[in-house]
């Protein structure tokens, strides 16, 4: 991992005791959640995440899958994006809309 990807992880685990919570109600609001769990990669690209409204780099994506996006999410990629994208109280089905959420604003 660089250095620059390890203060990215390291500045999102900072920013982890301010973090919403996910509420198991009809409540939840996948873009509150995005920024206050998701925006710290995928709002500025931080650790080569695709960053939300790059359309190409969700395209990409998109092409294995939701549910492969969705299994990303939950169990964490490349070492990189930590498991469930730092939102720990979130269930699969809200990772599922925050996923969504962000496609949404992609594509």
């Amino acid at each position: 991992m660089t250095s620059k990807a390890l203060f990215n992880f390291a500045y999102a685990f900072l920013l982890f005791p301010t973090l919403s919570v996910a509420a198991e109600d009809d409540d939840f609001d996948a873009e509150k959640i995005y920024q206050a769990t998701c925006f710290a990669c995928h709002g500025t690209g931080a650790a080569h995440s695709p960053e939300v409204g790059d359309q190409i780099e969700w395209e990409i994506r998109m092409e294995k899958g939701m549910d492969t996006l969705v299994q990303n999410t939950i169990a964490g990629l490349n070492g990189i994006m930590p498991p469930r994208g730092l939102c720990v109280s979130c269930s699969d089905d809200q990772l599922k809309s925050i996923v969504e959420f962000m496609l949404d604003s992609s594509l």
